[in-house]
């Protein structure tokens, strides 16, 4: 029963929904509400005012409330179910991933029946003769057979084949509907073939099509061992260009391509190996994408946990799942990662999936380690003012959606000889009375102090205790992966990764595996001098130092948790992780994993 009092009436309320009983019991055993102030001393309140709403001018009300006493816990589990029940009741629509037909062959172009015959050409490809024709042989033939018309188009059109530049011609004369021209520029390979995938996607969508060709102009400059690499990339940027995240919008299309011939590249098992292992990866990179695309009321610590253990039920043949909570990691004693989840109603939940191939002995022991921020607003150092990108901190999670997105992929590849560890530590990094302060000191795994002065720099503290357990996994080499300085943005700008290691072999390792994956990485300095500012008079060390060399002393930090006699790689994918032309997640990181572990298990 609860009584208020209205002046000059009197309102007895005799029944109460079950959802504000909960949040009652939330608020406190006893407590006095008066709509006229301003404060309450129940963050909870603050959290969920809908529950309480009173808009009656010139009203003062007066609520009495007695309940009996709830567990700590209890509360905790109450807080979470009203947390994600009150946060906009917003759910995914389920959207299928393209499923798309792709088969190498070798047909003469003209003869080709379909939708679309694309072809890739470079600015050498388009040299025309004193005639302005073409002297490229493959686009001679399309160009005799279409009377001449794509020489004009593209000298009318100024089409050079650069990169982003295309252009597709609607004609009678061919078995295909259209021809188009998509050119390559002077990117690396595997980016220029990729986007060559992905533009005849998007020029599918736009005609509605179902069935495409693509093949190159100057294919036979080829060398047989590239090919099967280039239909490859070729078939992922197919995927990926089809690919469109809709599940948040009430209403979208879904892409009508079925099927892609890509022409004049080979056939036989090697190149349809390797057009297979495009799917495993585009498969592992949609994941990612969708995990760093969905808002922070959508994916919280739980639910990426869930997806975890989503992952490894469908690949139970090679996988293992352990979720730890709270209670758990205090037996580990990883104050450092609770410390930064301590402020949020959404529990904490550290991640650990173990790979090991179905067959043959495991010749060696990896661990990949993703920042697994599943929103940041920064604590009590919270992120204000212009170009602090509040808004866009459900990316902060990115480190960790690109290793589950390669677990995923990994999980249908099946390479042997290898064991791999793939570690997230789980949380939000939010404000309450219980959350961490400015000048508080925690206590990583390992034993080492942190006085934290700045409660926004808590991405490494979640990683001290990840990179800790991982090493007691006795592995040999490890990579992680997070979004953890705007200094590497300033750095290398939204494009570029910055890697730092102490050992050359395991930069040379990455480096290689990002030079066939075509994402951008450079190598920066591990300055240990810059190590001066990080150091703290109460503890071992403070957990942020000046503004200057801000990615580097980010990773010096992150080397105290690492034991010497392990290999280790930190990628800073603040920039690459997002992109803000498309407004969407890139995926960034797990073709380079994957590859990386490939690699790692000859």
């Amino acid at each position: 029963m609860v009584s208020t009092s209205l002046s000059n009436s009197t309102i007895n309320t005799t029944r109460l929904t079950r959802s504000t009983m909960v949040a009652i019991k939330i608020l406190c055993t006893s407590l006095n509400l008066h709509a006229s102030a301003s404060s309450c001393s129940s963050r909870h309140f603050h959290s969920y005012p809908s529950l309480f709403a009173i808009s009656r001018i010139g009203a003062v009300w007066d609520i009495s409330i007695s309940v009996p006493p709830i567990s700590s816990k209890r509360a905790k589990r109450m807080a979470h179910f009203i947390a994600r029940a009150t946060l906009g009741l917003s759910e995914p629509n389920k959207i299928d991933p393209p499923k798309i037909s792709f088969a190498a062959k070798e047909i003469d172009l003209v003869e080709w029946k379909g939708d679309i015959l694309a072809v890739g050409v470079s600015e050498k490809d388009m040299a025309k003769d004193e005639n302005s024709k073409f002297k490229n042989l493959v686009l001679q033939k399309l160009d005799s057979h279409l009377g001449g018309l794509l020489s004009e188009v593209s000298i009318e059109e100024d089409f050079t084949g650069k990169s982003g530049q295309s252009t597709i011609l609607r004609l009678p004369g061919l078995g295909s509907k259209r021809v188009g021209l998509i050119g390559l520029g002077s990117a690396s390979a595997t980016l220029a073939y990729r986007g060559l995938g992905e533009a005849v996607a998007a020029a599918a969508k736009s005609s509605q099509a179902i069935k495409v060709a693509i093949t190159l102009a100057s294919s036979e400059g080829l060398s047989f061992e590239s090919k099967p690499a280039t239909a490859s990339a070729i078939a992922a940027g197919a995927i990926l260009g089809t690919f469109d995240d809709n599940r948040f919008k009430s209403e979208s299309k879904t892409p009508l391509l079925k099927s892609v011939n890509i022409l004049g590249l080979g056939t036989g098992p090697e190149i349809e190996k390797k057009i297979k292992y495009a799917e495993n990866v585009c498969s592992g990179i949609i994941l990612g994408k969708e995990l760093v695309n969905a808002p922070a009321n959508v994916v919280t610590p739980g639910i990426l946990a869930e997806e975890a253990k989503k992952i490894a039920s469908q690949y139970s043949d090679v996988f293992s799942a352990k979720i730890l909570d709270v209670e758990q990691c205090k037996e580990l004693k990883m104050g450092s990662y609770l410390g930064v989840a301590a402020a949020s109603a959404n529990p904490p939940r550290f991640i650990h999936l173990c790979y090991k191939p179905p067959n043959g002995e495991v010749k060696t022991k990896l661990a990949l380690v993703g920042k697994g921020l599943t929103f940041d607003s920064g604590g009590y150092n919270i992120k204000t003012g212009a170009g602090c990108m509040i808004e866009l901190m459900k990316f902060d999670m990115g480190g960790s959606a690109a290793v589950l997105g390669a677990a995923k992929a990994l999980g249908q590849i099946k390479p042997s000889g290898v064991e791999v560890h793939f570690i997230v530590a789980a949380c939000e990094n939010m404000i309450s009375g219980t959350g961490m302060r400015p000048g508080d000191i925690v206590t990583a795994s390992n034993g080492k102090t942190i006085e934290v002065n700045n409660t926004d720099a808590e991405g490494r503290l979640t990683l001290a205790d990840a990179l800790v357990y991982a090493c007691n996994q006795g592995v040999e080499k490890i990579v992680d992966l997070a979004t953890l300085t705007g200094a590497c943005i300033v750095a290398l700008g939204p494009s570029i990764a910055g890697i730092f290691t102490p050992s050359d072999d395991l930069a040379k390792e990455v480096l290689a595996a990002s030079e066939i994956s075509g994402e951008k990485l450079w190598r920066m300095p591990m300055e240990e001098s810059y190590w001066e500012s990080m150091k703290s008079g109460m503890a071992d060390m403070v957990n942020t130092g000046g503004r200057q060399g801000g990615a580097i002393t980010a990773a010096l930090f992150l080397k105290q948790f690492v034991d010497e006699n392990v290999q280790w790689l930190h990628i800073d994918m603040a920039g690459p992780v997002w992109s803000d032309k498309k407004k969407n997640a890139t995926g960034f990181g797990i073709s380079t994993l994957v590859e990386w572990v490939l690699k790692n298990s000859l």
